[in-house]
């Protein structure tokens, strides 16, 4: 009952852009518990039909929409559906984004129109459509944007990607600002590595055991939890303090900053001379590391 009353979320409403699947469908499970009545944006069908049935078990009112966020007219109506659904908006989750590997000189205007919309163009949308119905209930809200690890050091081959998760960063804290006095808190949530069901099947998984416990400081891969956790803390009136902040459900490796917790050498900024030897002997890992077609 104490912590009940102190998330103050129950009977709240809330959409979830991107929160059929992936880091959003732990959030949407976490705050239907809470008692958040919820409104689901995702353009996958059939995990869109799958979370409104899981959700719908939790006794909330729940809707949704099969939907392309980067779709202006689609936004529009998912807002104005909530409106007249739900009569009032407490909490939007943006988490939709994504990206693909390749060098900045390979890279043309064609693709960073599409990185740009997939992760800050429908963003800004989403959150000037969400300010409104906020405002209109005079209880504030919370906007909850998320980004990556990535926002906040360099993504070699993802530049593009990691200069709009700092823009995304740098828009939410400058709105925190201007928001403030109006009750609607802005932060944002910037994850490292937790794997869904998208990287699963991109082969974005299958790092070794070693691999973990050498780069993630807490020697394990996050999990949907791990990252719902903070959503939910920062949706809460446990955060009502809070904005224009970020939190980092990444294992500590944001604060490692690359030091390697590498076996038998302890905490290190580069791989053990040893280490490094014995890879460069091997005979595929030498010849890819001189022609230069193995960046990392």
């Amino acid at each position: 009952m104490f912590l009940e009353e102190r998330l103050g979320l129950a009977g709240k409403v809330g959409i979830i852009i991107g929160g059929a699947g992936g880091l959003g469908r732990p959030c949407a499970l976490d705050l239907a518990r809470a008692g958040v009545h919820l409104f689901i944006v995702d353009r996958d069908e059939k995990r869109m039909t799958e979370c409104l049935e899981e959700l719908g078990d939790l006794g909330i009112t729940v809707g949704g929409r099969v939907c392309d966020a980067r779709d202006d007219g689609s936004l529009r109506g998912v807002f104005a559906e909530v409106e007249e659904t739900f009569g009032r908006l407490d909490l939007l989750v943006n988490v939709v984004g994504g990206t693909f590997h390749q060098l900045f000189k390979d890279s043309n205007p064609r693709g960073w129109d599409a990185l740009i919309r997939t992760n800050f163009l429908w963003l800004l949308h989403a959150t000037k459509l969400a300010i409104p119905l906020m405002e209109r209930g005079r209880g504030g809200g919370s906007i909850i944007n998320v980004t990556s690890i990535e926002a906040h050091r360099a993504a070699p081959e993802c530049a593009i990607y990691a200069g709009m998760k700092a823009a995304v960063l740098n828009f939410s804290r400058s709105l925190a600002v201007e928001l403030a006095d109006s009750g609607i808190r802005v932060n944002t949530v910037a994850p490292d590595r937790i794997p869904t069901e998208h990287m699963s099947a991109t082969g974005g998984t299958g790092a070794g055991d070693l691999a973990v416990r050498i780069g993630i400081p807490m020697g394990r891969e996050g999990e949907g939890e791990d990252f719902s956790g903070c959503v939910l803390f920062l949706a809460s009136g446990l955060s009502r303090y809070v904005t224009g902040s970020s939190l980092h459900p990444d294992g500590g490796t944001m604060a490692a900053s690359r030091w390697w917790h590498w076996p038998d050498a302890g905490f290190v900024t580069l791989p053990p001379a040893a280490s490094l030897a014995s890879y460069l002997e091997d005979g595929e890992h030498g010849s890819r590391m001189a022609d230069g077609s193995q960046s990392r």
